[in-house]
């Protein structure tokens, strides 16, 4: 089988599991692109993507360009004569660059393409309470997320698991997707098929903090999915009214029942035993939380925190 030149362009865990994969194949990896270091946490640390800390690790040379149209940098592209790019949780690419390799540029994308589209795909998954999902590439053209098919693979969604449980899994099956494409393309066995018309597709859009607010009035499964689906991260949230004081709690896990209350939605009940909080059709347990300004904790150890729950309410 002919070794394939590839340019990698990713930065997340997600991605290095996918160049780590290609690094291990026949094919040659003859430089990373990736986003430019920043500086975060209190101390202003400067922080390496993954991507870029495997490929220095594996003496990979990196790219990191401010704008994917400066001519200095695709200057530098064009002279690594890549056979193929390959792009894995990166930054929507200029024509001028993806257009640049002869055999094209193929994206590892979270889903069964058409179906969600976008930023979040793992995420949306989970919180519309699908069964399955599962991951493809394909050819990058001028619109997101909507070029050819290369290939698809499919994973079933376990009811027991959140949208990091789906992630990890898809971030290994991914790798090997990635692998196996390049294999078909430099056999010239692939053929890539336009990607299925549908009228209404699911859609994954940017998850933002308002976006992670837990709607009380919905019923107990669709709660129960969207807590789900926003964990780990960016994790879902409520507000908490505390005495005087309002404070976001997240909750990254729990439980729920259904049952005929005539309570009002986002009503609590809580003592030292029990947490709940009711729905329009039932209530939810919450297992694990974050209270603002604390620790990620059990639902126990958060109960043992207070002394009186009378003046605790949902805000």
């Amino acid at each position: 089988m002919k070794s394939l030149k590839v340019i990698f362009f990713g930065t997340p865990e997600f991605a290095k599991t996918s160049l780590q994969a290609i690094y291990k194949s026949q094919h040659q990896v003859v430089a990373v692109v990736t986003v430019a270091d920043k500086a975060s946490g209190r101390g202003q640390k400067i922080h390496e993507s993954p991507v870029k800390v495997f490929a220095m690790e594996n003496q990979i040379p990196v790219l990191q360009p401010e704008k994917l149209r400066n001519p200095e940098f695709l200057e530098q592209i064009r002279n690594l004569n890549a056979d193929v790019f390959v792009v894995v949780a990166f930054r929507m690419m200029p024509k001028v660059l993806f257009e640049m390799p002869k055999l094209g540029t193929f994206n590892l994308h979270a889903s069964l393409l058409p179906d969600y589209r976008g930023a979040a795909p793992i995420n949306y998954a989970v919180i519309n309470g699908e069964t399955k999902t599962g991951a493809t590439t394909f050819f990058i053209n001028e619109k997101i997320d909507e070029g050819n098919i290369l290939l698809q693979e499919e994973i079933e969604i376990f009811a027991h698991e959140n949208a990091g449980d789906v992630h990890d899994r898809l971030m290994e099956m991914g790798a090997k997707l990635v692998v196996k494409t390049l294999d078909g393309i430099a056999e010239n066995s692939i053929r890539e098929k336009p990607q299925p018309i549908m009228e209404h597709p699911k859609n994954a859009f940017k998850i933002f903090k308002e976006d992670t607010k837990i709607n009380w009035h919905q019923n107990s499964e669709n709660i129960h999915n969207f807590i789900r689906g926003m964990a780990p991260y960016p994790c879902s949230f409520t507000i908490l009214k505390i005495g005087n004081d309002e404070k976001s709690l997240k909750i990254f896990s729990g439980n729920f029942e259904k049952s005929n209350h005539g309570k009002t939605p986002g009503t609590l009940e809580i003592n030292k035993n029990q947490f709940k909080i009711f729905t329009t059709d039932g209530f939810y347990f919450p297992l694990e939380v974050q209270l603002e300004g604390k620790k990620r904790m059990s639902v126990k150890d958060f109960l043992n925190g207070f002394r009186d729950f009378d003046h605790i309410s949902i805000a």
